[in-house]
């Protein structure tokens, strides 16, 4: 009789997303003639940069030819494309790393899922709350965590981030093995300073924590001294892992690439004391899952680092960054608490009085014809608040905007 891995019943009846498709699919089903402008999943909607796009070009016809042809690659990525990470990435920030400690993937999602296969299931796991769903509920699937109640899973710490205390989470009371972090913040667009960055790095150094270091959005910081990396932190490459991806800043949503830093300095430890390199841990589970991102797509990732493809991303991100401030913008114009959209582009608002965030969701729905994504969704401390995303087109959004101003009354 096979079994079932009954982790998985622990979680919610669908993932969030997949509700939001299904309340949006019945809604347009009863109103076939509304114009909806989805504002909620943070899909991009721009083209990929030309200079992406040549580099896409000239690698399938690498692949026409018995010459250049390419089948199986490294696991881990091509060096042509690790190296200019390192050179363009980091070494811009003052941080050094070897090329084996960079591993190229397809997709931050999958990175941050997969990685809690290499840690063992007795670790305690601290998530800011509210928090990215992937962060948590790969951990429920792993079994690390009791039952949920009152919307909370036993066994995890949350890490509450609201408007009384600016965003910023505290360390936690109890000690915690595997802290997941992400800055700038989805949801919430908003940031951390070195300065209290700097006090997770060293909580985790005190602790023989892990931070997995989500950045990103880190390409979206506008304001000069937030660190765009955690590696800024001195010691951060002894505690920490980071993950970055080329869907948000070059507009591969589509295209799946990304990659993941684990140092080769980042410890942990067997039961009976021992440390053990992550990195190793990390390459043997690349080399026996993944099969490596395909030649094609990460020639084009390359060419993000041409200077072509530099600033072509630039005036990407400057194109969604203008949308966030019409909608921060906008939004304040007429009252809502508003928060992100400034080195992010999402932007966090406090529902209006009367409205928690599923009925703001369907209120927005029915009247504006405007999906966003209710706070809810993002964890218990997300009650009360909903997302907008700046991936639009800039004329969807400032429609958007207008149809709020408009048609929703509050």
């Amino acid at each position: 009789m096979a079994l079932i891995n009954e982790n998985y019943l622990k979680l919610p009846g669908s993932y969030l997303f997949a509700e939001i498709a299904k309340r949006v699919t019945k809604f347009k089903d009863d109103n076939p003639s509304a114009n909806i402008i989805r504002l909620g999943i943070g899909d991009v909607t721009k083209p990929l940069p030309e200079a992406v796009i040549k580099g896409l070009h000239a690698a399938v016809d690498e692949m026409a030819d018995a010459k250049t042809f390419r089948g199986y690659g490294p696991e881990q990525g091509y060096a042509f494309l690790i190296e200019k990470i390192i050179k363009t990435d980091y070494e811009t920030l003052g941080v050094k790393l070897d090329v084996d400690e960079v591993f190229v993937s397809d997709g931050s999602k999958s990175d941050v899922g997969n990685i809690q296969e290499i840690f063992g299931v007795d670790n305690k796991v601290a998530i800011t709350d509210p928090v990215y769903p992937v962060y948590l509920d790969t951990n429920v699937m792993a079994g690390r965590t009791g039952q949920v109640s009152g919307g909370k899973f036993a066994g995890v710490t949350y890490l509450t981030c609201n408007a009384e205390n600016n965003f910023i989470p505290a360390l936690p009371e109890e000690k915690a093995d595997i802290i997941y972090l992400c800055y700038p913040n989805n949801p919430t667009g908003t940031t951390l300073s070195k300065q209290e960055l700097k006090k997770w790095v060293d909580y985790a150094k005190a602790n023989g924590s892990i931070i997995l270091y989500d950045a990103a959005y880190e390409a979206y910081i506008q304001e000069p001294g937030i660190p765009h990396s955690i590696y800024e932190i001195e010691g951060a490459k002894d505690v920490a892992i980071e993950f970055r991806t080329f869907s948000k800043n070059a507009g591969f949503t589509g295209t799946r690439c990304a990659f993941t830093v684990v140092p080769k300095s980042v410890m942990a430890y067997t039961a009976d004391g021992s440390q053990y390199p992550l990195n190793k841990l990390w390459n043997r589970r690349q080399t026996t899952k993944f099969n490596g991102v395909p030649y094609i797509i990460q020639k084009g990732a390359e060419a993000v680092y041409t200077t072509e493809g530099q600033q072509q991303i630039k005036d990407l991100i400057n194109y969604y960054m203008a949308n966030a401030k019409t909608i921060r913008e906008g939004l304040k114009s007429i009252g809502l608490d508003v928060f992100g959209g400034v080195n992010a582009p999402y932007i966090w608002l406090k529902t209006p009085q009367g409205y928690d965030s599923w009925s703001f969701f369907d209120k927005l729905l029915t009247d504006a014809h405007i999906v966003g994504t209710p706070g809810a969704g993002f964890g218990p401390a997300g009650e009360g608040y909903f997302r907008l995303t700046a991936f639009g087109s800039q004329e969807s959004t400032k429609e958007a905007i207008e149809r709020i101003k408009s048609k929703l009354s509050l």
